[in-house]
C-alpha cells in the first residue's frame, strides 16, 4: 500500500515534466514556423516590390512612348493642316483672280453685245435706206429685186458647192482607202464579215452592169426617189452586177430589197412605178411576216396567241442579234425551255411560251423607248398573254424579279441558245439606240414629215413639208438639228444632216 503511494507522486512529477518538455518543444516549433512564415512573407513582399517597380518602369516607358507618338502625330497633323491651309489660300486667290477675269470678260461681252446691237440696228436702217434708194433709182419692184438677189446668191452657192464637192471627193477617196483596209481586216477575221452583212446590208443581183445606170436615173432621179420612199441607202459601187441596200431597220431593208429586185426584173424604173412597187412589196412582206409568226408558233408548239402577237413575232424573221437570226433563236429557245421544264417538272407550256416571246421587244417600232425585255412584256400583257409568261419575258435579263421557276428556265434556255461558237461577237443594242435617237431628233422638229438615219448613222436625211418649210428655213432647220445632235448625243466621227424639200405638181389629162 505504501509502495503505491510512493509511485503516485513520482508519476505525477514525471507527467508534469513531460508536459513541460512537450510545451517547450511545441513553442520551439511554433517559433520556428513563425520565423519561416515571416521569412517567406518578407520574400513575397520583396518580390512584389520588385515586380511593382518593374511594372512602374514599364508603364512609364510606355507612357513616354505614347506621349512621344502623340506629339509626333500632332506635329504631323499640324504640318498637314498648314499645308492644306496654304493650298486653300492659293485656291482662294486663284478663284478670286478667275472671278475678276470672268467679271471683266462679262463686261467686255456686254459692251461688245451693245456695240453689235447698235451695229445691227445701223445695218438694218442702212438696208432699208438702200432698198428704198434702189427701188427709186431702178424703178424695180421688190419681187424683181428679190429675183436678182436670188440669182446672185445662186451663183455664189454654186461656187461654194463646187468647193464642197471637191472636198467630199477627197474625203471619199480617204474613206475608200480606210474601208479597203477595214475590208481586208474583216476578211482575215471571216466571221465578223458575215455578221455585219446579215445585220446592216442586203445585196441585189443585176443582170448586167448597164442596169446600174437605169437604177440611178437621169441626174439621180430614180435612186433618190427610191431612197426617199423606202427609207434606205442604195450603194452603187464597183461591185460587178450588184448593188447594196443599207439600212438599220431589217424590215425596211427587206421591203427595199424585194422592190428593187422586182423593178430590175420589170425594167420599168421611174418614180411613180417605184412607189407602186414599194407599196405592193410592203404588203407582201407583211404577209410573209404573218406566215413566219404562224410557222414559228407551230414549230415551237405554242397555241392561243393573239394575231397581233403572232405578227410582231414574225418581224423577228428579218432581225439578227449577236449573229443569230432572232426568229430561229426564239424557236430554238422554246425547244430548249420545254426540255428543261419537262426534266424539272415545271410548267412546259408557260416555259415554251415565255421562251418563244422572250425577245419580242426587239421587233417593236424603233420609236418605243425602253429595253427590249420591258417593251416585249408590255406588248404581250396588252394582248392578254399569261402573267407568268409576261414575267418570264420581262425578267430574262434580270430587269425585274423572277417570280416563277419558268422564268429562270427561260433565262437558262436563252443563254444556252446563244452559247454556240461565234454566236455572240458584238452587241448592236447601242448602235440601234443611237440610230433610233437620230431619227427621233429629226422627227421632233416642226414641219418634218419623215426622218431616215442612213450609212450606219453617219447621215440623217430629213424630208420636210414644203408648205411649212421654205428654202431658207431648210438651211436653218439643218443647223438646228445638227446643233441638237451635238448637244445631246455621243458619236464617233461626223454626222451629215441633209434636209430635203420637194414640191410635186400633179395634174390629170382628161
Amino acid at each position: 500500500m505504501n509502495g503505491i503511494w510512493f509511485w503516485i507522486p513520482i508519476s505525477i512529477l514525471a507527467l508534469l515534466i513531460g508536459l513541460g518538455i512537450g510545451y517547450f518543444i511545441k513553442q520551439t516549433l511554433v517559433e520556428r514556423e513563425l520565423q519561416r512564415q515571416k521569412i517567406e512573407a518578407d520574400r513575397i513582399l520583396r518580390e512584389a516590390k520588385e515586380k511593382a517597380t518593374a511594372l512602374e518602369l514599364q508603364a512609364k516607358n510606355q507612357a513616354l512612348e505614347i506621349r512621344q507618338a502623340a506629339e509626333g502625330e500632332v506635329v504631323r497633323r499640324r504640318n498637314e493642316l498648314n499645308r492644306e491651309e496654304d493650298r486653300l489660300q492659293k485656291r482662294r486667290e486663284e478663284m478670286d483672280q478667275r472671278s475678276d477675269r470672268l467679271e471683266k470678260r462679262e463686261q467686255a461681252i456686254n459692251k461688245r453685245q451693245s456695240a453689235l446691237d447698235k451695229r445691227a440696228n445701223d445695218i438694218e436702217k442702212l438696208y432699208s435706206d438702200e432698198m428704198e434708194e434702189l427701188q427709186r433709182i431702178s424703178q424695180m419692184s421688190i419681187e424683181q429685186a428679190r429675183a436678182m438677189l436670188l440669182a446672185e446668191v445662186e451663183k455664189d452657192a454654186r461656187n461654194d458647192m463646187a468647193k464642197i464637192i471637191r472636198q467630199i471627193e477627197s474625203e471619199a477617196r480617204e474613206e475608200g482607202e480606210r474601208r479597203a483596209r477595214a475590208s481586208i481586216t474583216t476578211a482575215i477575221q471571216r466571221v465578223a464579215s458575215e455578221h455585219v452583212s446579215e445585220v446592216t446590208t442586203s445585196v441585189v443581183s443585176l443582170p448586167a452592169d448597164e442596169m446600174k445606170g437605169r437604177i440611178i436615173g437621169r441626174n439621180g432621179r430614180n435612186i433618190h426617189a427610191f431612197e426617199q420612199a423606202a427609207g434606205v441607202d442604195v450603194i452603187v459601187d464597183d461591185t460587178p452586177e450588184a448593188v447594196t441596200i443599207s439600212c438599220f431597220d431589217p424590215v425596211r431593208r427587206e421591203v427595199a430589197r424585194r422592190a428593187l429586185g422586182k423593178l430590175v426584173l420589170d425594167g420599168r424604173i421611174h418614180p411613180a412605178h417605184i412607189e407602186k412597187v414599194l407599196k405592193n412589196e410592203q404588203k407582201e412582206v407583211e404577209r410573209v411576216i404573218a406566215e413566219a409568226g404562224d410557222q414559228a408558233a407551230f414549230d415551237a408548239g405554242v397555241n392561243g396567241l393573239h394575231p397581233e402577237v403572232i405578227k410582231m413575232l414574225g418581224r423577228l424573221k428579218f432581225r439578227t442579234s449577236y449573229g443569230q437570226n432572232q426568229l430561229s433563236h426564239a424557236v430554238e429557245t422554246a425547244h430548249i425551255a420545254a426540255a428543261l421544264a419537262a426534266e424539272l417538272g415545271a410548267d412546259v407550256e408557260i416555259s415554251k411560251s415565255g421562251a418563244l416571246l422572250h425577245d419580242l421587244g426587239k421587233a417593236m417600232d424603233h420609236n418605243v423607248e425602253g429595253t427590249h425585255a420591258q417593251i416585249g412584256a408590255d406588248f404581250a400583257k396588252r394582248y392578254g398573254v399569261n402573267a407568268k409568261v409576261v414575267n418570264a419575258i420581262a425578267s430574262h435579263h434580270h430587269e425585274v424579279d423572277q417570280e416563277t421557276v419558268e422564268a429562270a428556265i427561260v433565262e437558262a434556255a436563252d443563254a444556252i441558245s446563244g452559247a454556240r461558237p461565234g454566236a455572240r461577237r458584238e452587241s448592236l443594242d447601242q448602235y440601234l439606240k443611237r440610230v433610233r435617237a437620230l431619227e427621233d431628233i429629226g422627227n421632233s422638229f416642226k414641219g418634218v414629215s419623215q426622218t431616215y438615219a442612213l450609212q450606219a448613222g453617219r447621215e440623217v436625211r430629213i424630208f420636210v413639208k414644203p408648205e411649212d418649210i421654205d428654202d431658207l428655213a431648210s438651211n436653218r432647220l439643218a443647223r438646228d438639228i445638227a446643233k441638237q445632235i451635238e448637244e445631246t448625243m455621243q458619236y464617233p466621227g461626223q454626222i451629215k444632216v441633209t434636209v430635203i424639200r420637194e414640191t410635186r405638181a400633179i395634174d390629170w389629162a382628161k
